[in-house]
């Protein structure tokens, strides 16, 4: 089987009510690509991981819709412009996409990742390169974390050149579980994780199944009725410098007195004020940067005051 693809630019600001209007008159799917890549005009549009850009589309986006090879793309485009109101109707182009095996297409992109000196991150559908190492099995999923982020990468090289002993773990922010299910690897235990989403919880699970980790998950609603005074020798929390600095009060107060705090997800120019945001409970300093991105570490003295 083989598909028509319709390509239209538009302004910025009718990219996302014509997205909507094509799949409602028929389109299988709608992208929205910047119609000045690799231009002198092209402008990148990103936010921080877990935070939305403040653009949608670009000024002058293209979007591309895939529809059936027989579709009357004239029509479909017609119907599309009428319901969303944009008129004229664009002129369009039109390109074949042939049949493709999608799943090993969608594969082939993703290869085991080596981090730090004996860590490997694994797709399911690979033999872990190095038998030996730390083989974490993780497919690219919904929830964050597959070792790719530099974020993440900061984490666990951190764990792997400081956790040596047995001890126990809180991942506030969980995601896939991927540093609750290193921390087990590595010796840690208990392992608990933690996640304001309901998918990251069931992905961490089945990861932590599939890795025969022996790991704790909860909403954070359930972690602080179950787990109400638990403290831990380590704490772990990837997730931006926004919530890591309102929650400064609630995860040192989850590290165990001569325990440790570990951060990420902060970048080179942020780590001041979440440092001063710490301060008041424990005293952070910046452990590692990569591609401007830090990771920051610090111990609660032995005789915490609260």
């Amino acid at each position: 089987m083989s598909w028509t693809e319709i390509v239209l630019e538009v302004p910025r600001d009718q990219a996302e009510r014509l997205s909507d209007a094509l799949i409602e008159s028929g389109a299988l799917s709608v992208s929205v690509e910047d119609a000045d890549e690799g231009t002198e005009a092209e402008r990148p549009l990103f936010g921080e991981p877990g935070m939305e850009p403040e653009q949608h589309a670009w000024e002058r986006s293209r979007v591309v819709a895939l529809a059936d090879k027989e579709a009357d793309l004239p029509a479909l485009v017609e119907e599309a412009c009428a319901l969303c109101e944009l008129h004229p109707v664009p002129s369009f182009t039109s390109r074949s996409v042939a049949d493709q095996d999608w799943v090993r297409l969608t594969q082939s992109q993703f290869e085991p990742i080596p981090i730090g000196q004996r860590i490997w991150v694994v797709p399911s559908w690979h033999q872990a390169p190095e038998p030996d190492a730390i083989v974490l099995e993780l497919d690219p999923g919904l929830a964050f974390g597959t070792g790719s982020h530099p974020t993440t990468r900061l984490c666990m090289e951190w764990m792997e050149a400081n956790l040596n002993e047995r001890v126990s773990l809180l991942d506030y922010g969980c995601g896939s579980g991927i540093l609750a299910m290193l921390g087990e690897k590595l010796g840690a235990q208990p392992v608990d994780g933690v996640d304001i989403d309901p998918q990251a919880i069931l992905s961490a699970s089945d990861n932590s199944v599939r890795n025969r980790c022996d790991i704790s998950y909860f909403l954070p609603e359930e972690f602080a009725s179950i787990r109400k005074d638990t403290r831990y020798t380590l704490v772990v929390a990837n997730i931006l410098s926004g919530p890591l600095k309102v929650m400064a009060p609630m995860l040192c107060g989850r590290v165990a007195a001569g325990g440790q705090l570990l951060l990420s997800g902060v970048l080179a120019r942020q780590a001041e004020e979440v440092i001063a945001a710490y301060s008041g409970f424990l005293s952070l300093s910046v452990w590692n940067e990569r591609e401007g991105w830090v990771a920051l570490a610090g111990r609660r003295a032995e005789l915490a005051i609260d």
